[in-house]
């Protein structure tokens, strides 16, 4: 299932509170909150999941959208915001981060997450079977599948002894990631080298970096950064022929499948579906 799907269910999930909700005024309000700006193709698909159950957007429903841009220290302020507009429900996308500052933000507007990580991990729910509060959602479990995707490219790119890991230091959950991957790492006889980066010049610093210790592979941590950054990553992986391990098959439409880097993209789509609060 591509995440444009998921997006897509979870603007038709963002309507639960919305039916619940009757006693608010005529017309409902959703607040969108995003770690980063999502594409044309995101924003049209969290549309189409609310035609689907009649909520159109500028008629029936308003959609207030707030954006961090890669910027995750303003997500508080971001989420603080909508919840002084006093919109109905907020559905929150594009970074874990964003649904943990929605949930501190209020405890009584409903929240409709989409993450890539363990929301019980993350401490978004208590329980995958019965979320509790006022926050419910679906996952990617694309972070939690790391491990796997390391595994993967050792045996699609013979002989490597060290691979690369590029790492977002500002994401909340960079650290406890990177030792999960360093235990996987270790148990595949693999040397992982971490590289940071959290802007666009880093990145290319990272790649310089790599090409320095002449490794011959990298995984990309799934980071919503990074995803905003797909054109740029896919660049530089075939600017130094880098074989590398992407999260996401929208790196492959970005061209992230053609030489002279060797890219090899592996999708995972388990997800949570939690029942809506009452």
């Amino acid at each position: 299932m591509r995440r444009r799907h998921f997006i897509t269910l979870l603007g038709g999930a963002a309507t639960w509170p919305l039916a619940a909700r009757a006693q608010q005024p005529a017309v409902p309000v959703v607040g969108l909150l995003s770690g980063i700006d999502p594409d044309d193709r995101q924003l049209a698909a969290f549309r189409q999941g609310l035609n689907e159950v009649n909520y159109i957007a500028g008629k029936s429903v308003t959609i207030e959208h707030r954006s961090a841009a890669g910027q995750y220290d303003r997500l508080p302020a971001l989420a603080n915001d909508l919840v002084r507009r006093r919109v109905t429900v907020i559905v929150t996308i594009l970074g874990t981060m964003s649904a943990l500052s929605a949930k501190a933000a209020t405890t009584t507007i409903p929240i409709v997450f989409a993450i890539g990580s363990d929301p019980v991990k993350a401490g978004l729910v208590p329980s995958l079977n019965r979320p509790g509060g006022n926050v419910t959602g679906v996952t990617f479990l694309s972070n939690v599948l790391a491990a796997k995707r390391l595994g993967l490219l050792r045996e699609l790119v013979p002989g490597i002894s060290a691979v690369g890991d590029l790492v977002n230091p500002t994401n909340p959950n960079s650290a406890g990631e990177t030792n999960d991957m360093q235990t996987a790492a270790q148990s595949l006889g693999l040397e992982l080298r971490i590289v940071n980066a959290s802007t666009e010049r880093e990145i290319d610093a990272a790649f310089a970096n790599l090409a320095e210790q002449r490794l011959k592979a990298l995984i990309v941590t799934a980071d919503a950064f990074f995803s905003g950054r797909r054109d740029q990553l896919v660049s530089l992986a075939a600017r130094h022929a880098l074989p590398t391990m992407y999260w996401l098959r929208e790196f492959a439409a970005d061209g992230g499948n053609e030489p002279p880097a060797s890219i090899v993209i592996t999708r995972f789509s388990p997800f949570l579906r939690a029942q809506p609060p009452a």
